[in-house]
């Protein structure tokens, strides 16, 4: 099966070592990777932030970078979302409508590629540590993954899963959200800080690097030694 790997601004230039814990992974499961050079930030940060005609220039970029894919496969719940998305914002367009559509039927989140077209769930990976999943918004909102990742979690050996309280609650990141509403967002990452410290897990695992930066710098400031890992890190263990 041929994927073509779609890094993410903030896995290629922030966290690179998601990455390739992504591509090992898919490799592992028998999947020959590529990586198109021709590949850009998805528009998101801007088609959020109401430039929709310049995020359509980031867009028309990803559909043609990836329009020879057989799968394109990504790290990123957010980033993923806002690639699907691109079938309704070119819907009345009759050249790139057809295309985006085409795109977004073959765009998979990491963790739901693996499941839902590898039909897979035990990798047969092993971490010691009790851990705790933080379901980002994107993730499970936009793009609808929700069960995937509790599923090939919940078959890591050694790993002790504990349930995150109020886990579906905003982490208070939103992209530029952060910035223009800075004040609010403190709030809601401090709620979220709280929330993963009452269950005393090691580790805070999720599916959108942002989020756990954001969740993880809050939780540093605060004094409180809670690593953060991306749930490729875990599942190539």
């Amino acid at each position: 099966m041929k994927v073509s790997f779609f890094i993410t601004c903030m896995c290629d230039i922030v966290t690179p070592e998601v990455g390739k814990h992504s591509v090992e992974l898919l490799e592992r499961l028998g999947c020959e990777v590529d990586f198109p050079k021709a590949q850009t930030c998805c528009g998101q940060p801007a088609f959020n932030s109401g430039y929709l005609e310049n995020s359509k220039e980031s867009m028309k970029q990803m559909i043609k970078a990836f329009k020879d894919s057989e799968y394109v496969v990504g790290p990123s719940g957010s980033c993923v979302g806002m690639v699907r998305e691109y079938a309704n914002i070119f819907k009345d367009d009759p050249e790139w409508g057809p295309l985006a559509m085409e795109l977004r039927d073959k765009t998979y989140e990491l963790t739901q590629f693996i499941v839902d077209v590898l039909q897979i769930v035990d990798l047969n990976a092993s971490f010691p540590g009790k851990v705790t999943y933080h379901p980002s918004c994107h993730m499970t909102r936009i793009l609808g993954v929700k069960a995937a990742p509790l599923k090939l979690l919940k078959k890591v050996q050694n790993l002790e899963l504990i349930e995150l309280p109020i886990g579906e609650d905003c982490c208070g990141f939103g992209g530029t959200f952060a910035v223009k509403n800075s004040v609010i967002s403190g709030e809601m990452v401090k709620e979220k800080s709280r929330h993963v410290t009452e269950t005393n897990a090691e580790y805070l695992v999720g599916g959108d690097m942002a989020c756990l930066l954001n969740i993880g710098g809050r939780m540093q400031r605060e004094g409180k030694h809670v690593e953060i890992k991306h749930i490729a890190e875990i599942l190539n263990s």
